[in-house]
């Protein structure tokens, strides 16, 4: 798959600007005392579905009512975000949405996807298991499969990537947490159109490492997944297109622990007092581990989503994650 070039990312943003303004890309004072360097965070979890994943859904239901104008529906498989950004996209396409979701899934994500008018469906005891019945279903109803990953979703999160490295001072490294890998070829695809030199750091969940075996690897790596506060983050099986991009472009995938981001998360409320989800914050985590390489560099920091259940979130803030 060929990156977004510079004129197709300017052309999603057309798409994407006309249903969400662009969110805002801060440095903190408090932070960038505890980081000892420069830090700019690109607040995504300020979208109107508190997370980068409407920009790609935008983009790609433009394109469904474009290209499939009798289109009735459209089916996608998620852990929350992406699955808000579809069910949001669709009703302002006039289209249904059927969302499958795992089992033990986020209870206040499910009833945010449910309050953008779609239809869920519990279904696989994990986000693979979902997303083959999402397969399953879109091809028995006729409606389209709304993919993880696709070129049109590649689209809409390089525009959130080209704000934030148009937004800042020139960033010598940003941290991007991945999920399925849209966010973080997203930024690679704005960092190449724009011509920078940026280098790109991506993160998982040590307890969700497949990315990261892949990337070590140079093969597509099954692993558990097994984080237990980063939903955004668990991947059991890498999508191989992304891991082509990812092998070209990515500098280096950093692991996190849960108790990593969960410091992350404290930090970001104590020192910005925004609500950041684990994988949001996953890309502070890093920056953290690697305070010392960062020392007077200027970074930047994905804040990829702010939708965290309040038991969990309540937890984290106590220190009281087990």
């Amino acid at each position: 798959m060929e990156l977004p070039s510079l004129a197709v990312i300017e052309q999603a943003q057309r798409v994407v600007y006309a249903h969400m303004p662009p969110t805002p890309q801060y440095t903190w004072p408090l932070l960038n005392q505890r980081l000892g360097t420069e830090a700019w965070l690109k607040h995504e979890n300020h979208s109107p579905v508190g997370a980068f994943k409407l920009r790609g859904a935008l983009v790609y239901m433009d394109w469904l009512k474009k290209s499939q104008p009798g289109l009735e529906g459209v089916v996608a498989a998620t852990r929350g975000n992406h699955g808000q950004g579809v069910g949001m996209a669709a009703r302002l396409h006039g289209l249904k949405a059927l969302i499958v979701v795992p089992h033990g899934n986020s209870k206040e994500k499910n009833r945010a996807m449910a309050a953008q008018g779609a239809e869920l469906i519990v279904h696989g005891k994990d986000f693979q298991e979902s997303l083959e019945f999402a397969a399953e279903l879109a091809a028995e109803r006729g409606y389209a499969m709304v993919e993880s990953f696709h070129e049109k979703l590649l689209m809409g999160t390089g525009t959130y990537a080209k704000e934030f490295l148009e937004g800042t001072p020139p960033l010598d490294t940003v941290y991007v947490p991945i999920g399925l890998g849209s966010s973080i070829c997203g930024m690679a695809a704005a960092r190449n159109a724009l011509g920078l030199a940026t280098e790109i750091v991506g993160v998982v969940s040590k307890a969700s490492p497949s990315y990261s075996l892949s990337f070590s690897q140079r093969k597509v790596v099954e692993a558990p997944s097994e984080t237990r506060i980063a939903d955004g983050l668990a991947c059991r099986k890498p999508n191989a297109q992304a891991m082509e991009i990812i092998w070209r472009n990515i500098a280096r995938i950093i692991e996190v622990s849960d108790q990593e981001i969960a410091a992350a998360m404290r930090a970001l409320y104590v020192d910005t007092h925004n609500l950041v989800e684990g994988a949001g914050a996953a890309g502070l985590a890093a920056a953290l581990i690697q305070k010392e390489q960062n020392h007077g560099k200027r970074i930047g920091i994905a804040v990829t989503g702010g939708n965290v259940d309040m038991d969990v979130y309540a937890r984290v803030l106590a220190d009281e994650l087990e």
